[in-house]
């Protein structure tokens, strides 16, 4: 039986009694709107979501890759330099104690209300787990794979390359995708600090107008976009490291 299939049914479930409640109820659409009152705002919006979709997943998008690609090297960084490591490390535990958001209106004075101000706040968020998780898939590495390369004479490098880096790849997917579903969150909440278009000022707008059945609609989209980003890192990850899969894959049919 599908995987799918129990949470699918549950979940239809609950929208049912959802309908039947509010209905009942007689509940006012700005307070709680009807699962059939979503869709139908969620249909009538479809141009509205559409035009800011673009702005938001343009920023998601690439602070995402600005905080990999930072994480990445940083992780690499502390594998070379244990100085560099035990120097930057505990900064980088402490860093996650701050909330993103408060870090926002300093990016603002510094950058502007422009798109930099985003992307550095995007990107700030999504660094952290892929690093982290990179860091420990580098420390993961095989011992007997390690001193095998070693009395063959490999170099240090040829020993990252050969060695830790393939076992640190599937702990790099597991942030990435971790990192993706942050992105676009974080890029509608940096829209609310100043910006002309995007999901997160459409958001704003509707609550605002009272319009919960469009905010609703809105967040159901946000999820679905969060949704297809994590989706195509999981493709990329199976093109890229396919053993990986496999093997969960064979653990999932025993």
């Amino acid at each position: 039986m599908n995987k799918y299939y129990f949470p699918a049914v549950f979940f239809s479930f609950l929208l049912i009694i959802w309908e039947i409640l509010v209905n009942l109820l007689r509940i006012e659409v700005w307070l709680l709107p009807a699962p059939s009152k979503i869709v139908l705002s969620f249909w009538n919006s479809g141009h509205l979501l559409w035009l800011h979709t673009g702005r938001t997943l343009t920023e998601a998008i690439a602070g995402l890759i600005a905080g990999t690609v930072f994480g990445f090297l940083l992780a690499v960084t502390m594998e070379f330099s244990q100085l560099f490591k035990k120097m930057l490390y505990p900064l980088l535990l402490i860093s996650q104690t701050v909330p993103f958001i408060v870090v926002a209106p300093l990016l603002v004075i510094w950058f502007g209300f422009g798109i930099s101000a985003k992307l550095i706040l995007i990107a700030v968020v999504c660094f952290f787990p892929v690093a982290i998780n990179m860091k420990e898939g580098l420390e993961s590495a095989d011992k007997n794979l390690l001193k095998l390369v070693r009395s063959l004479g490999g170099s240090r490098w040829k020993i990252f390359r050969l060695v830790k880096l393939p076992a640190s790849l599937p702990y790099f997917f597991s942030g990435l995708r971790i990192s993706a579903a942050y992105a676009v969150l974080t890029a509608v909440i940096s829209e609310w600090i100043g910006s002309d278009r995007g999901l997160g000022i459409l958001l704003i707008r509707s609550s605002k107008s009272f319009q919960t059945d469009r905010v609703f609609a809105i967040i159901i989209f946000i999820s679905f976009l969060s949704l297809i980003l994590i989706r195509l890192i999981d493709v990329l990850g199976r093109n890229l490291i396919p053993w990986h899969y496999r093997i969960l894959d064979d653990e999932k049919n025993r």
